[in-house]
């Protein structure tokens, strides 16, 4: 069914404008919670003022949505068919779910939060694409190791140069301190390519007039004021609980999670940025010293990262029972 049955996008079509404001809402939490990812090292590190990391993580993540965003609208929209009440409560319950966990400082995936509400709408109207599915699961598990992966080639090849290089010890925090904020760049680039579309990818086909490429405008300009409005708490949490890091090691580790995060944006399939930074973060604690992780914040990690799917398929299914 599709949504022009109930009007045009504009002026008349106000149930479509109400349906991609539940997209907007998600982009606005998942840039809340997500660009931790990014820059919560170096502003964890007093590399960089949070201000400056949310004004440099909102330019850029805009950027890697519009110019490489749409393969993954593509997977999301094609996971199950939408009616205009199931995208306003796929979107609710995502957002919601996305939310509740910023509130209590857990960086969870929006990947997830958004494909559990999907799972659910599709189970409750029995028109779930299982192939799709599977794909994405694949890559889920796939991210946490990729970027383990990526941490220890990273590693050895900065240890390589800094090793061979001949320079002061100042020189090289200068270095790192700046190439932190370069790969933070390169980090919400991937954020924004990878993850917009889990704010605006189900409305993809749907809204008359509206492109692939807008639908990444509005996603990306979401999640940037996510960002800039109410990111501050997660991005601490991650820059100083999971693990001890100096500049070196938060280096590897963000760099690893960009890497990761963008070959996946690549292939189309949107990844959780938060088990790919501490996928990167343990890669690098294997390497040096298993005892500087903190095994409990990793566990409540992980907690939050099964409860998440879990919480958004019964929001979504609750939510389809209510007002279907």
């Amino acid at each position: 069914m599709s949504v022009t049955e109930f009007g045009s996008w504009w002026p008349n079509g106000a149930y479509s404008v109400v349906s991609l404001l539940g997209g907007a809402y998600l982009g606005w939490a998942l840039g809340a919670n997500d660009a931790a990812n990014a820059f919560g090292t170096a502003v964890g590190s007093r590399i960089i003022s949070f201000r400056r990391a949310a004004v440099l993580c909102a330019i850029a993540l805009v950027a890697g949505a519009a110019l490489q965003g749409q393969g993954g609208i593509r997977t999301l929209s094609g996971l199950t068919e939408q009616t205009p009440t199931t995208l306003i409560i796929v979107s609710i319950s995502a957002g919601i779910t996305v939310t509740l966990m910023t509130l209590m400082g857990f960086p969870i995936s929006t990947s997830q939060a958004m494909i559990g509400a999907i799972t659910g709408i599709g189970l409750a109207t029995r028109n779930l694409y299982l192939s799709g599915l599977a794909k994405v699961l694949i890559c889920w598990v796939a991210t946490p190791f990729g970027a383990m992966f990526f941490s220890w080639i990273i590693y050895f090849l900065l240890r390589f140069v800094f090793r061979h290089g001949r320079m002061s010890v100042l020189t090289r925090d200068k270095l790192l301190w700046g190439g932190l904020i370069l790969v933070g760049i390169y980090g919400s680039y991937a954020l924004g390519a990878n993850n917009v579309a889990n704010a605006t990818g189900i409305y993809s086909g749907l809204l008359e007039g509206v492109t692939d490429f807008h639908l990444t405008l509005i996603g990306g300009g979401a999640i940037a004021l996510g960002v800039l409005t109410f990111s501050k708490r997660v991005m601490m949490s991650v820059g100083t609980k999971v693990m001890k890091l100096d500049a070196f090691n938060a280096f590897v580790a963000v760099a690893s999670m960009a890497s990761t995060t963008h070959i996946f944006a690549l292939i189309g399939v949107p990844v959780s940025t938060s088990q790919a930074v501490i996928g990167g973060i343990i890669g690098v604690g294997i390497l040096q010293d298993l005892a500087n992780l903190k095994f409990g914040i990793l566990k409540s990690f992980s907690a939050g990262w099964l409860l998440t799917p879990l919480i958004s398929l019964i929001l979504a299914a609750a939510g389809y029972a209510i007002f279907m």
